[in-house]
């Protein structure tokens, strides 16, 4: 399989090119395109409009990466589901759809499993075994949708792995799934969740993308943050915070700040005030996330009465901050929870 190509993650302008390799007119690139990203189809016999040559040589050639629904569990408490799937290669990795008012959002993963080390989260237990092609990252979604039945709106990549260390492929991703060809997506109801990688994110602004920047930050300072996030060792709060700067001013979009509470670790008003020091005058918009259970640590998510003295502050200091629902939490579907293995 390693030598042949994997057609849906090429992009559309590639894609046209390959199709004339392979002297076929550019209207087969069009039907091949649409067969892959609008009707989702998962082999080229089901490519009814093609050729028996053409379908031949494209087996050859090529492959679809399919990835298989193994498990779907839903919320009792909002309705959450989350998808075990596996991979062509016998992985495994979760995704989650969440229901909200403004639509259907879904959360992917990346990789397989992630290598960060945030003591905090699950999906990083066993390490990272590989990154996700732009098709597997894609088919969380297209499989998602044929589950449901409805139209997916919005997108985070903030499932198990860090975006930003499978780049190339996140990127493809997001410009594939934002094609006015395919799904269409907004890329402006596209988030990318990451721990900090400084280098990727100076990058990412040149992009010309329209995606929301999630940075996970989850301390005030760099003592606290290098207790709980492995990656505080290599990039300081102020490296992170100058790369975020530049994002905004390049971009005009925005940053969202994650900060994920844990009780008498970083929950407390002066943690609230010296994160507030950090961010007010930079249009900061900080989600507050009570830490969710997960077998490995012995975590306590802060009490509801912190969760609220903290917000009290950040917006007396004009941050303004958001009280995230802990969505699929009984599934084990809520941030920091997302595992390879079967529930």
């Amino acid at each position: 399989m390693e030598n042949k190509i994997d057609i849906k993650s090429l992009q559309y302008d590639e894609l046209k090119a390959f199709v004339a390799e392979l002297g076929q007119p550019k209207f087969r690139a069009d039907q091949i395109f649409s067969w892959l990203h609008e009707k989702c189809v998962n082999s080229f016999e089901e490519m009814t409009n093609l050729s028996g040559a053409l379908k031949a040589e494209l087996n050859e050639k090529c492959e679809i990466r399919n990835i298989t629904k193994r498990q779907v569990l839903t919320s009792e408490i909002d309705g959450t589901k989350k998808y075990l799937f596996e991979l062509y290669d016998g992985n495994l990795i979760e995704s989650v759809m969440m229901r909200y008012k403004h639509g259907n959002s879904v959360c992917v993963s990346s990789q397989v499993g992630c290598a960060m080390g945030c003591s905090f989260c699950a999906s990083t237990i066993d390490g990272c075994v590989r990154d996700l092609t732009a098709s597997e990252i894609l088919d969380q979604v297209y499989e998602i949708q044929k589950d449901i039945g409805e139209r997916v709106s919005n997108i985070v990549i903030m499932g198990m792995g860090e975006p930003l260390v499978n780049y190339d492929n996140v990127v493809g991703f997001v410009r594939l799934v934002s094609d006015e060809n395919a799904l269409h997506i907004s890329q402006r109801n596209i988030t990318i969740s990451t721990c900090g990688i400084v280098p990727a994110i100076i990058r990412l602004c040149k992009e010309q993308l329209k995606v929301t920047l999630a940075l996970s930050l989850h301390a005030p300072n760099d003592e606290i943050r290098k207790r709980i996030m492995p990656i505080a060792k290599k990039y300081s709060m102020k490296e992170i915070l100058d790369a975020c700067e530049i994002y905004f001013k390049e971009t005009g979009r925005r940053v969202t700040f994650e900060y994920c509470l844990i009780d008498g670790i970083n929950d407390k008003p002066e943690h609230a005030k010296e994160l507030a020091d950090l961010l007010k005058g930079k249009g900061a918009h900080v989600n507050l996330i009570p830490v969710n259970p997960t077998p490995e640590n012995n975590y306590g998510a802060a009490k509801e009465k912190d969760i609220k003295k903290f917000q009290e502050i950040l917006e007396k200091e004009h941050v303004t901050a958001t009280r995230r629902r802990e969505m699929g939490r009984d599934i084990s579907g809520a941030c920091g929870q997302l595992v390879r293995r079967k529930s």
